[in-house]
């Protein structure tokens, strides 16, 4: 099997690109889904340094364009980001809830490892704002199981109540406990989403304003600035609504340019689905799906933890990040939220960095764009060239990436290895 590298990526800043006039209902739209296509597409082609005719076929994640912003078909506009090149190229377009990103990146993968295609261009894009707060509550809802969640009211946030509240009743936490852990989730986000230039809650954004660097700024929150969403989470447990894209480059390692000192080898990946329904799932407080995801993972790239230096994991929502976290063991179950609030984690751990951009909490949540996006900070981070908060103990050379979709249903964790 041909192994598979990056050679260069794109982030574009994420945030809200939308403008609303309250009075009159008008809508303008600031940076467009084609903006951000194009921007992330080009972006990723001029870093890699590769000419936009070697590409063999463009790989494109989004979770609902249709219902997001009237645009199904979304791959077919992939053209556009160099038409003499990629006119009369395949386009695909690949979805998977909030790992659409991922998946889409590792069907461009198994195109280059069978030897369909050498070279692949991989975006994610997602605009989220044109809708108000009941249009995309709708819009995400329809990636929930609807016979028995979205049609019965159930939200992203209920959803992941439930795992929280499972979680608090496995391990004996009261409210204040779990509270106490999730805001220290909270805290370690925003301060790394502070340093990163691309980041929607980035410096001078609210966090920043409002000094929620610390779990005791954020709890001690008047209830109207940090109402419950889904009990016991709260508006800081959130991730952003985000406008955003990413793209990267796959080549094949038999091509010259994956020797060069910018390549990033794919060393394992792990994609592991749980039944979509939670009322048929066995329990509710740990990431079973996940944890064999990261078991594959590993094992095909033949590490461990304990050789992962630097990890992006899919903080949706803060008991996500106890969940992931404790699915890849960098803590055991039911001692993620105490490693958080002893402060580990952080930028200055001797061992693992988590979520160095900010993570979903800080940088942004675009759904689509989400997997992509920590493929192409991980790869920048290994390749010397990070953006926004960088390790202090030592340099990164092995990263993990741990996007999920719908309510931790579809698991995508890959590991990359700088050679």
């Amino acid at each position: 099997m041909a192994h598979v590298s990056i050679v260069g990526a794109y982030n574009t800043q994420f945030g809200n690109f939308v403008k609303k006039n309250k009075e009159t209902g008008e809508i303008t739209d600031l940076k467009t889904l084609y903006d951000l296509m194009l921007e992330a597409g080009r972006g990723a082609i001029a870093d890699a340094g590769i000419d936009a005719k070697d590409i063999d076929g463009v790989w494109v994640g989004s979770c609902a364009p249709g219902l997001f912003a009237n645009q199904e078909h979304l791959a077919a506009f992939a053209p556009e980001i160099a038409p003499d090149a990629l006119r009369f190229k395949p386009m695909y377009r690949c979805e998977d809830a909030c790992s659409s990103g991922s998946v889409a990146l590792y069907n461009a993968l198994y195109a280059l490892e069978s030897g369909r295609a050498r070279v692949a261009l991989v975006l994610g894009v997602e605009k989220m704002n044109l809708l108000d707060t009941k249009g995309i509550t709708h819009a995400l809802a329809t990636c929930s199981y609807w016979p028995e969640e979205g049609a019965k009211g159930y939200t992203f946030p209920g959803l992941f109540a439930e795992y929280a509240k499972g979680y608090a009743a496995r391990y004996g936490l009261d409210p204040a406990a779990l509270a106490r852990m999730l805001a220290s989730v909270s805290a370690l986000n925003y301060r790394n989403g502070i340093d990163n230039p691309l980041a929607h809650f980035g410096k001078g954004g609210v966090a920043d304003r409002l000094g929620l660097t610390t779990a005791e700024a954020i709890l001690g929150l008047p209830d109207e600035k940090n109402p419950i969403i889904a009990a016991p989470l709260r508006l800081h447990d959130c991730s952003l609504v985000t406008d955003g894209a990413a793209a990267v480059i796959l080549v094949r390692d038999d091509l010259a340019i994956a020797k060069s000192e910018k390549a990033v080898q794919i060393a394992g990946i792990g994609h592991v689905n749980e039944r979509l329904a939670i009322s048929v799932r066995p329990n509710m407080h740990e990431l079973m799906a996940g944890k064999e995801a990261v078991r594959k993972a590993f094992e095909e790239a033949r590490i461990t933890i304990k050789d992962v230096d630097i990890a992006e994991v899919h903080d949706c929502f803060t008991i996500n990040q106890l969940l992931t976290t404790e699915a890849l063991g960098l803590s055991a179950d039911g001692h993620a939220g105490y490693d958080y609030l002893e402060g580990r984690f952080s930028r200055d751990d001797e061992h693992c960095a988590v979520n160095l951009s900010g993570g979903l909490k800080a940088k942004g949540h675009p759904v689509g764009a989400t997997g992509v996006s920590m493929h192409a900070l991980v790869y920048k981070q290994l390749i010397g060239e990070p953006i926004g908060a960088t390790l202090t103990k030592k340099k990164p050379h092995i990263g993990v990436t741990f996007n999920v979709g719908g309510s931790s249903v579809t698991n995508c964790v890959t590991v990359l290895k700088k050679k």
